[in-house]
């Protein structure tokens, strides 16, 4: 079901690819980093016209509007579910305008995730169906994932750390709306836990102790910026 669930997402994507819109969460992530699976794929918009046209082609193809619930991570959102066989979902998050961080309350416009972002090619974990679309850029990607610093977050930003542009204005970009260091130090505790790896592999399959060494090594240098 992974691989029907993902070849959903993929045949949605090619179907509003003609709209403006960029993909942030864990599909911007499989942009960057070894793919993993996710069972949603958010995107953002800054024109609300753009919104009634996206909503139009996903109607058609089956999707079915959904109430979000309140305590959700989003705030301005619109959730479009598509059940697929033995009840199985996939679903789109249209993020509208802006991004807020329930959890910080930190706030990324979308005019920000815009401008920060670029024509990239999206790549499957369970199909080989590649994709070119607008997807935010990498540091920026770390940015909102670092200030959010659920879980999940954190694995994705463990895989992105080796291939970051600019930790400099990574840092700004965290620093100015958010405190830096208590970020740095929840990431820390987590990483260093006996259970982070193998949770890690969980998501993303085997991961050499090498690679592993590797990529903890690059987080971690945040500490000496």
């Amino acid at each position: 079901m992974l691989q029907v669930r993902e070849k959903e997402i993929f045949e949605t994507l090619k179907n509003i690819r003609k709209f403006k819109f960029v993909v942030i969460g864990g599909y911007a992530v499989n942009a960057y980093a070894l793919p993993r699976f996710s069972v949603d794929c958010d995107i953002i918009i800054r024109e609300i016209n753009e919104l009634d046209k996206i909503k139009n082609v996903l109607l058609k193809l089956g999707y079915v509007k959904e109430n979000i619930d309140k305590n959700s991570y989003y705030n301005n959102c619109e959730r479009y579910e598509k059940n697929l066989e033995n009840n199985f979902k996939v679903s789109i998050d249209i993020l509208i305008k802006d991004i807020l961080d329930r959890q910080t309350g930190v706030v990324f416009s979308a005019d920000w995730v815009f401008d920060n972002s670029e024509i990239r090619i999206l790549k499957g974990k369970t199909i080989t169906e590649e994709l070119k679309l607008r997807i935010i850029n990498i540091d920026a990607l770390f940015v909102m994932k670092m200030i959010s610093c659920r879980s999940t977050d954190i694995r994705d930003i463990f895989m992105l750390s080796p291939n970051l542009k600019n930790k400099n204005w990574i840092k700004k970009e965290i620093s100015d709306r958010y405190d830096f260091d208590n970020r740095l130090s929840k990431i820390k505790e987590k990483i260093s836990s006996k259970q982070f790896k193998d949770g890690l592999q969980g998501i993303y399959g085997y991961i050499d102790d090498v690679v592993f060494e590797k990529h903890k090594k690059a987080l971690l240098g945040f500490e000496k910026n």
